[in-house]
């Protein structure tokens, strides 16, 4: 059963990291998990990441092995019960995760094999069909914009809309993505406010969080979601949604 816990960022305002997310991840790993793979792949001080990570998994009751500590990537991801992909340049992590060929793997460990993801802002934003809906800068060029496909639509993470009060007249965040779906076939876009998430688990998904949630979709005007919001449909194909 594929089971997914998609997180739009990792720091809450005034709280620690995964600080507002902390009993959401716990009762997705429960008690069933004890060691979490982390994969700090998107921030370029891994060793740094790393002990971020581990001391708040420590203190939610896991231990957690960093995939760039271990002598083999493909190994870790084949042995892991856990995976945790945290946030940073979205180019980069995606790269990386070609660059040691455990695309596939990962995809195959969640979907097959049924082991639990999570995901932070970069880290959700590779869960999805593809990354052309981050807002990252392109630092690094990977091989494919396509992701790991744990899911059939795209996120936007950190999405946000215009301050009324501002007088910066750049692209907001919805027009960007208007723009993604001038293109045929681009599929939904589902925007997570900070302190949103997603959990999917096999055919059903649910938001959860603090914020409400906004879905693009090619065609049709953006549909607001609150908190408790029942998104299945959004596993099945993107045209259908």
């Amino acid at each position: 059963m594929r089971r997914l816990l998609l997180i739009s960022n990792s720091t809450l305002y005034d709280g620690g990291y995964l600080g507002h997310c902390k009993e959401q991840i716990k009762q997705f790993l429960s008690d069933k998990v004890k060691t979490v793979l982390f994969v700090p792949y998107a921030l370029h001080d891994r060793d740094w990441y790393a002990g971020k990570a581990k001391e708040a998994f420590t203190s939610f009751g896991y231990d957690v092995q960093s995939i760039h500590q271990q002598p083999d990537a493909l190994g870790a991801v084949n042995q892991a019960q856990a995976i945790f992909i945290g946030g940073g340049n979205t180019f980069r992590l995606l790269k990386t995760l070609y660059d040691e060929k455990i695309v596939e793997a990962i995809r195959k460990r969640v979907l097959e094999d049924g082991i639990p993801y999570i995901g932070s802002s970069a880290g959700s934003n590779v869960a999805t069909d593809s990354i052309k809906t981050t807002n990252d800068m392109p630092i690094v060029y990977p091989p494919s914009f396509d992701a790991l496909k744990l899911v059939p639509f795209n996120i936007n993470p950190h999405y946000m809309e215009p301050d009324a009060n501002n007088t910066h007249m750049g692209e907001t965040r919805e027009q960007r993505i208007k723009q993604f779906h001038e293109y045929e076939d681009s599929p939904p876009v589902l925007g997570l406010r900070e302190g949103c998430m997603l959990l999917v688990e096999d055919k059903k998904a649910t938001l959860l969080g603090k914020t409400d949630a906004k879905l693009f979709v090619r065609g049709k005007d953006p549909v607001e979601y609150k908190v408790g919001s029942d998104l299945s449909f959004l596993l099945q194909s993107p045209l259908l949604c």
